[in-house]
């Protein structure tokens, strides 16, 4: 149903309109009545009227004044309808400059008013499912945008887009919230776009069901962000009568800060799931009390260092001494679970930097052990923080491996595209993010010779096609193939096939090989 305000000075008009005209037959309710242009302003501010039908001649403030006043002011201000006594063209002009929907003549005629009604309703609801589509399409574009722009923070054209859709412009000062519930059966996305929050610029959803909610919060105190939150939260946990983790980054500048402001709030929002908690919680916090404590007489970086080499009998053995430190000083065992959590976000932003799913390899954990609060004592503690280590060391491994297979295979097809351009090892790490003597062993590992040898063989064979089946001179083909100068090109070729180029491209009996 559309709502639709009455305007006039006049009380049995009011009634009149109310009474005499059957609104729900055309989709329209009644939704306040005002006797006044002023109090009709306050009217539609607050009511948001699609329709509004107002006399001309009032105090204070005319019909036409009314008019152009929330047209002025107002992003999507209400169609109007004028119903005057007054048979003035002037009026009507005025109406039409205006952009009013129709100007009728008191008394009003029933059919024309119906006929009007009619026809305004479905221009109303025409422009709404346009409106609709609009905002789903941008909606749709901008949720894509965001999720490319998390994976490749780095890619400056995703950037570009994303400033495109939002209709950003310079640097602004950004926070990110991560909503994470139990519900399943509500459209948060379209949830949030009717409630949003102030400064909302886009919603998307990550690969665990969370939604990511783009807050701009320039000019906007911490304090306030936060309030901000808490009443997102609290709205949320009413509609869905469950718990609501909203977790909430630090302050991040411009849209290239996007995919960091996620990671921190995936990781505020992975550690509150962990321990089963419902609230807003900030990444600020999360950090000060990772900073503040440390595992048993600090041994969580030996332990870590361990986790990541990959050894399981070093692990073993390292928690071994961190349990037997515990047993014999009986430490507060929640206090040992916080810092195990601590352990475990860690471990997760690890994964995930190597490209890994840390959602999936708590989800499996806690399948298998429950969550970290169930371990009630300290064996069984030992026990979670056991499996925890040593799945993470294996599955670390296993990414590693996959990693590392990846990027030599693109390595290797890049020298192979490239390989007639000025190719330097050094170059090559840089635009792969490698230690250059890493790459080196790598290539070699995976090409079967070192990094310059298998460079000038793919020249030598493409030399050698050139040299058979084109009419270019030697030092055209060097030139072409990727050599530094005609004599380098030479002294290779020569040792790589026994003779000079000038005989090979001359012998009948070479063959192409």
């Amino acid at each position: 149903m559309f709502n639709v305000l009455l305007v006039d000075d006049e009380p049995w008009v009011l009634e009149g309109l109310r009474t005499m005209i059957d609104w729900n037959r055309f989709g329209f309710q009644i939704c306040g009545e005002a006797l006044s242009a002023p109090e009709a302003l306050k009217l539609i501010e607050r009511l948001q009227p699609e329709l509004v039908m107002t006399d001309i001649r009032m105090p204070v403030l005319n019909g036409l004044e009314l008019i152009e006043h929330s047209n002025r002011t107002m992003p999507h201000p209400p169609k109007f309808v004028i119903l005057s006594g007054y048979d003035d063209f002037g009026y009507a002009h005025n109406a039409m400059q205006q952009r009013v929907a129709e100007y009728l003549l008191k008394p009003i005629d029933d059919e024309e008013i119906e006929a009007l009604l009619a026809r305004l309703s479905h221009v109303i609801r025409d422009e709404y499912e346009t409106e609709h589509s609009h905002q789903m399409k941008a909606g749709i574009a901008i949720h894509y945008l965001l999720n490319r722009l998390i994976q490749d923070g780095d890619n400056h054209d995703i950037a570009e887009q994303v400033r495109k859709a939002m209709l950003i412009q310079g640097e602004p000062e950004l926070r990110c919230l991560l909503i994470d519930t139990e519900s399943s059966g509500m459209d948060l996305m379209k949830w949030i776009a009717n409630h949003g929050p102030e400064g909302l610029l886009g919603c998307f959803q990550d690969s665990s069901g969370s939604l990511g909610v783009l807050l701009r919060v320039e000019q906007q105190a911490p304090d306030d962000v936060m309030e901000t939150a808490l009443q997102l939260q609290s709205a949320l946990v009413q509609e869905l009568g469950g718990p609501v983790i909203v977790a909430l980054s630090a302050m991040g500048r411009g849209i290239q800060a996007v995919g960091e402001l996620y990671r921190q709030s995936a990781e505020v929002r992975h550690y509150r799931r962990s321990q089963g908690r419902s609230g807003v919680f900030c990444y600020q916090e999360l950090r000060r009390m990772a900073d503040s404590r440390e595992f048993p007489f600090g041994r969580v970086e030996d332990l870590m260092s361990m986790i990541l080499a990959g050894e399981s009998q070093p692990i073993e053995a390292c928690l071994e001494r961190i349990f037997a430190v515990m047993t014999d000083y009986m430490p507060d065992l929640r206090a040992i679970r916080a810092d195990v959590a601590d352990l475990e976000l860690s471990l997760c932003r690890t994964i995930a930097e190597m490209n890994g799913d840390p959602d999936i390899f708590m989800n499996r954990l806690q399948e298998e052990l429950g969550n970290l609060d169930d371990a009630c004592n300290g064996a069984a503690l030992k026990n979670y923080v056991r499996h925890l280590a040593l799945q993470a060391s294996s599955l670390l491994a296993e990414l590693r491996k996959h990693n590392e297979h990846n990027t030599i295979f693109q390595v290797i097809q890049y020298v192979d595209r490239e390989y007639r351009s000025k190719l330097q090892l050094q170059e090559l790490a840089q635009h792969f993010h490698m230690n250059a003597t890493y790459l080196g062993q790598l290539f070699k590992k995976h090409a079967g010779r070192p990094f310059k040898e298998y460079v000038n063989d793919k020249r030598i064979e493409e030399a050698k096609l050139l040299l058979k089946r084109s009419g270019m001179k030697v030092s055209e083909v060097a030139q072409h193939v990727g050599f530094p100068n005609a004599d380098y090109f030479i002294h290779k070729f020569k040792m790589t096939t026994g003779m000079l180029p000038s005989n090979y491209k001359n012998n009948e009996d070479s063959k192409l090989r």
